[in-house]
């Protein structure tokens, strides 16, 4: 059976795990080191790592806290906000992270996720897409962790990252980011179908219940969850469990 993954999402700013609503108003939830072991004995499957602030400084200014992380973490770390050089990809990784994500600098130079994914092979890039619905059915990307809006359709993104070498697609609804609403299923649903390499959806969570009924959705291969686990909402087992009970493979 298909086996989808449950990830943690991690946003840092000055060496504080954060958490907002619609990536705005954050607020310290605790030591991101501390928190990654934690959901690593927990038996969390992927951990994600982004930077809330890397665009004040141009660079990705995490590479100390992954560096750390992997000493304890034992599952695949993505890393991803301030990703705009060959040199930053390589720093990450050399930090011990396995995949960097990457939103801005892919919307402003496409060419970079090209040039990324032969240097460093697209299992490692993956496609970090920050989605904001402005009509039916219609949704534009932004940068710069969801504060500056562009004119591209997320869709036509979607499929244009998958012809640029993105390995994987990491997509974020704005829209429900920290609301603990429920994923945004008619976003991640329209994405499914369109979408040929792992999609990963993030933003909403609010219970086990809405990981289960996500999952249902063809095509999503894992969810990225952060206020569920921050605020001890829901137990990662008790998250799996359920998504198991719902006839959807999990890794226990």
């Amino acid at each position: 059976m298909f086996k989808r993954r449950l990830i943690a999402r991690i946003d840092v700013k000055n060496e504080f795990a954060i958490k907002g609503i619609h990536l705005e108003g954050l607020r310290k939830v605790g030591d991101p080191n501390i928190l990654a072991k934690k959901y690593y004995d927990n038996g969390i499957d992927e951990i994600v790592f982004m930077d809330a602030v890397a665009s004040y400084y141009d660079r990705n200014n995490l590479s100390h806290i992954i560096k750390k992380a992997t000493n304890n973490v034992f599952v695949p770390i993505t890393v991803g906000g301030g990703i705009r050089t060959s040199q930053d990809i390589q720093e990450a990784l050399n930090s011990g992270a396995d995949k960097v994500a990457i939103n801005t600098k892919a919307i402003q130079s496409p060419d970079f996720l090209t040039e990324a994914s032969r240097m460093f092979g697209s299992q490692a890039i993956v496609a970090s897409i920050e989605a904001k619905k402005i009509g039916p059915t219609k949704w534009v990307a932004y940068t710069d962790n969801g504060r500056e809006p562009t004119d591209i359709d997320v869709l036509d993104w979607i499929k244009e990252v998958e012809q640029l070498g993105a390995g994987e697609i990491m997509l974020t609804s704005i829209d429900k980011e920290g609301t603990k609403l429920g994923f945004d299923n008619e976003l991640n649903e329209a994405a499914a179908k369109i979408s040929t390499i792992p999609l990963i959806i993030s933003g909403g969570a609010g219970n086990k219940k809405h990981c289960a009924e996500a999952l249902k959705c063809m095509g999503v291969d894992a969810i990225a969850i952060a206020s569920l686990l921050h605020y001890e909402m829901e137990e990662i087992f008790s998250i799996k469990k359920d998504i198991k009970d719902s006839c959807l493979g999990i890794r226990i």
